[in-house]
């Protein structure tokens, strides 16, 4: 670091403490979060002071083609848990198959596999003939791996594979996956993502771990991946707790940790404050790939309670129940914020969506055209007409500050930023509008930074640089505390960054 960088560091912490005895003394805020350049996005209330005449909405995604029709001769009725990542300039996703059109619902007799499909943009899948695992005296299939019966011990069982972004990950481990729920997940490791070898002999986890043994441990999608910022690979694990009062068992969501992927610690419950007790599994949690300090959620939310009303062609191998898939998100990875209780996913108007486990979101959220990501739904679960749709919204637009015509406004906390320039990503209305003021940590405004000195946006871009009459330029505001103050009008704000 040389002298001056040194100085400016020096500087920017003395600045920032005294910002907080400032906040303290007036009573208005605490010591500034530092954002540095990175993406922010408003899925939550973790960065907002003040709304006044706007709200937090939450937008469904938009449901496009099918993405995968489980159709071939090894697949049914009862595939399920879908991973999807991109991966350099290929999509890859894996599934669990179930040969058969009406297999039971309580899972007895089922072949258990797990399936390989790929595509070059996200949109058009198809199966590659791997020629490793035969199924009914051929090897032309996408089959990874197989259990016989119905094994729901073996890593075929809820397979849930990633890229390990871990450094220090050894040669011909670059690919990893959990897999198995009855006795425990199993450790898999590959160098190709498609050719995979159990590592040790059994399960690296099981239900009799201290210091409680679990009701009904990893009956789900165990999903995992590698976080950066802790430098561990985190395990999201299924279970069920004695819901206070009436002793009724719920579904929930526990989290573990391990530094080697071998030793794992005790799944601790996940917080999700004082949000009501729904029955949650496959989650699908993912950290976001712009946005990586920020975790998704799309759990399933199931209610066995409720049946709705198929063709009678359909009642053989249904299951009971109903359900949707919800969002919510996290800054810790331990504590979820559950803003929005509506459904993110719903079954819609078709009737054949009504089903149990239906309306599940795939593990993973990827990229596939220029400000759009996608996200992969599986629809008519239990049913011969069993298939993926591909889910569409705008780049980081799951949530948006939404401001109707007759305006409203967000404040921020006292925020620390690096950069030169503030970017965002909103869309308005024709007669809509967005101004930008930055303000002091008291909430004044900065001289040549004021709401009159905004130049107005209007239209809709992912990525729109913010300019006032002297320009876009706030570099000399860089480390020092302020509050951004949005004032819209018929106007969404999804997301913002600053950038050289």
């Amino acid at each position: 670091m040389s002298l001056i960088s040194a100085l400016r560091t020096v500087l920017a912490a003395g600045i920032i403490a005294c910002a907080a005895l400032v906040a303290q003394d007036d009573g208005r805020a605490s010591l500034p979060m530092d954002i540095g350049s990175r993406l922010e996005l408003f899925v939550d209330g973790h960065l907002i002071e003040r709304l006044q005449g706007a709200s937090l909405k939450l937008h469904e995604p938009r449901l496009e083609e099918t993405a995968l029709k489980f159709d071939a001769p090894w697949e049914g009725s009862g595939n399920h848990y879908i991973t999807v990542f991109k991966d350099g300039t290929r999509y890859r996703m894996y599934y669990r198959a179930v040969p058969g059109s009406n297999v039971p619902a309580s899972g007895k007799g089922w072949q258990l596999l797990t399936c390989y499909a790929e595509s070059e943009d996200g949109i058009h899948w198809t199966r590659p003939n791997l020629g490793i695992i035969e199924f009914r005296g051929s090897k032309d299939n996408n089959i990874i791996l197989s259990a016989g019966g119905d094994d729901w011990g073996s890593g075929a069982a809820n397979f849930a594979p990633f890229k390990d972004s871990n450094p220090s990950a050894a040669a011909g481990e670059q690919y990893k996956a959990l897999g198995g729920i009855s006795r425990g997940p199993y450790a898999f490791v590959s160098a190709d993502a498609i050719h995979w070898r159990q590592k040790g002999s059994g399960p690296i986890m099981t239900r009799n771990m201290t210091p409680a043994p679990m009701i009904n441990g990893f009956d789900s999608h165990n999903v995992v991946f590698w976080e950066g910022r802790e430098q561990q690979y985190v395990c999201y694990i299924r279970d069920q707790y004695l819901a206070p009062g009436t002793g009724e068992r719920i579904r929930g969501i526990r989290r573990t940790t391990s530094k080697d992927f071998s030793n794992w610690s005790y799944p601790e419950w996940i917080d999700m404050g004082d949000s009501p007790p729904d029955q949650l599994y496959t989650f699908s949690i993912t950290p976001y790939f712009r946005a990586p300090h920020i975790y998704l959620a799309f759990p399933k939310r199931y209610l066995p309670w409720r049946d709705a009303e198929l063709p009678k062609i359909y009642d053989e191998g249904r299951g009971k129940g109903l359900s949707d898939s919800v969002f919510m998100t996290s800054r810790d990875g331990r504590h979820w914020d559950r803003t929005f209780l509506e459904g993110f996913v719903r079954p819609g108007p078709d009737p054949l969506n009504w089903t149990d486990r239906s309306n599940y979101v795939a593990w993973g959220v990827v990229p596939t055209a220029p400000g759009e990501i996608s996200l992969y739904v599986l629809k008519h679960f239990r049913l011969p007409t069993i298939h993926v749709r591909r889910g569409v919204l705008r780049t980081d637009g799951f949530v948006s500050v939404n401001a109707p015509y007759r305006g409203g406004e967000l404040v921020t906390k006292p925020l620390v930023f690096r950069g030169r320039r503030l970017v965002v990503n909103y869309a308005t209305s024709a007669a809509g509008g967005l101004r930008v003021e930055l303000l002091g940590p008291d909430m004044v405004p900065v001289a040549g930074y004021n709401l009159a000195n905004s130049r107005e946006l209007f239209g809709d871009r992912i990525d729109q640089t913010v300019s006032w009459d002297s320009g876009p330029d706030v570099g000399r505001l860089a480390g020092r505390p302020v509050r951004l103050r949005f004032v819209l009008k018929d106007a969404d704000l999804y997301a913002f960054r600053f950038e050289e």
